[in-house]
């Protein structure tokens, strides 16, 4: 699936300190029940430390935060999975978005999805993710997740001018995320000394009862 207009984020992995504001005003945006969690930030953390019977440790610890809601995947496989037609990709801006009038609430998308994007509203029983926060795209603004983060680590715009504005940044290139291939996410990261490549089982997602 191929659009010429594309939007996306970017996420910087060292300026994020894991405060949640991205992940607490994108569930108030969608007044999120338990368990609806559009936006998240995970916490991954690996490594150990080993006695060197010296009255020293040597440790290799580690652990860093990843931000992550819907990417608006080039190929999103939530689209392919919907029997309905109600996930969508936007020929506009290349946004993927839910049509609730549409939505049966089957959940086929979010066992597609392999980044957890589209989550059951379980009063509503419709598929709730991300959008783009449209409307306010459409008025010159940034996401809220974006205006909301006191670090600025998250960026939003079309994908091209992000890549040229961080060309360090890479294709959501970090565990615990899976690889980019699976479905062209529109993510860049730029890493940070602790990051650890997308596939990696060096560490693990601590924080899974907050997020």
């Amino acid at each position: 699936m191929t659009n010429n207009t594309q939007y996306g984020f970017h996420y910087d992995a060292s300026k994020c300190n894991g405060c949640k504001g991205c992940h607490i005003i994108c569930k108030s945006r969608f007044d999120g029940e338990d368990g609806v969690i559009p936006r998240r930030v995970y916490e991954y953390v690996g490594g150990g430390y080993a006695d060197n019977n010296d009255g020293t440790v040597t440790s290799n610890t580690f652990a860093y935060y990843t931000s992550i809601s819907c990417n608006h995947c080039s190929e999103p496989v939530c689209v392919k999975a919907c029997p309905t037609g109600a996930m969508h990709k936007r020929s506009k801006d290349g946004l993927v978005h839910v049509s609730s009038d549409l939505c049966i609430g089957c959940s086929s998308c979010a066992k597609a999805c392999p980044y957890d994007a589209p989550q059951l509203d379980p009063v509503k029983k419709v598929m709730v993710k991300c959008d783009g926060c449209f409307e306010l795209i459409a008025e010159g603004r940034k996401p809220l997740c974006v205006e909301g983060c006191p670090q600025r680590a998250l960026d939003f715009g079309l994908i091209e001018d992000l890549k040229a504005k961080y060309p360090g940044s890479s294709i959501a290139n970090v565990a615990p995320l899976p690889q980019a291939s699976i479905t062209s996410p529109n993510l860049l990261i730029s890493t940070n000394r602790l990051s650890r490549p997308s596939g990696s089982s060096e560490g693990k997602i601590e924080n899974l009862t907050e997020v």
